[in-house]
């Protein structure tokens, strides 16, 4: 049975195939939406999209359009209904995130939203898709993978926003966003809920 819940402005509909949207993520959403009139034109990206809410609230009332990304086939579903229902443009693709982009494409944005709960823990969260929560041995498998693609695939001046479960995950993966030249900027924290990172490309030294 699905369900609707109001997403900012948006009315997101999803079902239990899907990852809950959790509402603290409005924050993320929003936060994208402010850095956007300063960043390069282009559409934005979001890697784990789920259902489509944080990207299609960031595009929300822009005239850009969102790539969404997952390797769920209802999770895409619901992404091109979300965004049809609320009238934003999404080209949503169901695939994996290696296969997910062409080598020329660039964003001035990327959101994502990987799994980040240890292997170990997902028990511990029994109504949410295995698939939708499990970052591997320490939580970080698929946020690796995001930073990289982020990376390669972040066009000049653009920025990076990109969730995660703790600070701690947020320090230990500072390697791998360091080693694929971003630096981190800023950081939102919802204690006991999760923390955004926001990444930009590491200025020349």
């Amino acid at each position: 049975m699905s369900r609707i819940m109001a997403f900012g402005p948006l009315a997101i509909e999803y079902d239990e195939t899907v990852l809950r949207p959790r509402r603290w993520t409005v924050a993320q959403g929003r936060w994208a939406a402010t850095l956007l009139p300063a960043l390069p034109p282009g559409p934005v990206l979001e890697l784990c999209a789920g259902a489509g809410q944080i990207g299609l609230l960031a595009v929300h009332g822009t005239r850009r359009t969102l790539v969404a990304v997952d390797a769920s086939p209802t999770a895409c579903a619901w992404a091109r209904h979300n965004a049809a229902s609320n009238g934003l443009r999404a080209d949503v693709r169901e695939t994996s995130l290696s296969d997910a982009l062409q080598p020329d494409e660039s964003f001035p944005l990327v959101i994502a939203d990987p799994p980040w709960v240890p292997h170990d823990d997902i028990g511990r969260h029994p109504d949410d898709p295995v698939t939708a929560i499990d970052g591997g041995p320490d939580g970080l498998d698929v946020a690796r993978q995001c930073v990289d693609l982020a990376a390669a695939h972040l066009a000049p001046g653009g920025s990076v926003l990109l969730q995660l479960g703790t600070n701690e995950q947020a320090d230990r993966l500072g390697q791998a966003w360091g080693r694929v030249g971003l630096t981190e900027h800023s950081r939102y924290v919802v204690p006991g809920r999760g923390v955004v990172v926001h990444l930009r490309a590491a200025r020349p030294a």
